[in-house]
């Protein structure tokens, strides 16, 4: 009687659990414009370096989260301008954006690799 109870018990916490756990944004990815970018544990936050392409080897990115949703800083390398970001990760895509003011923003999605 007992093992059927922890057997019942047992079942129904593993309905309570969420049915996947939300994709980590450490990795490397595609950005839109073709080159790779690495991001990874850098003290609390996570930081967004360029691997390849003429910018390689330069954070261009800073944010703090969990689970899906980001926030931070995100650099645009060519102008060298920093804008307020934030990052969505979805599976095996990361929709990045940077705004100025708050309303004027600018979204790419980039690929896992």
């Amino acid at each position: 009687m007992i093992k059927k109870t922890l057997l019942a018990l047992a079942l129904v916490v593993s309905t309570l659990a969420p049915a996947t756990a939300a994709e980590p944004i450490e990795g490397n990815w595609k950005t839109a414009s073709g080159e790779t970018a690495n991001i990874a544990a850098c003290g609390p936050d996570y930081c967004v370096t360029l691997q390849t392409g003429k910018f390689a080897g330069r954070q261009i990115g800073r944010m703090s989260g969990q689970g899906q949703s980001y926030k931070g800083e995100i650099t645009d390398p060519a102008g060298n301008k920093t804008y307020s970001g934030s990052g969505e990760v979805k599976g095996d895509s990361l929709t990045m954006k940077g705004c100025v003011l708050g309303i004027f923003c600018k979204s790419q999605t980039w690929a896992r690799l």
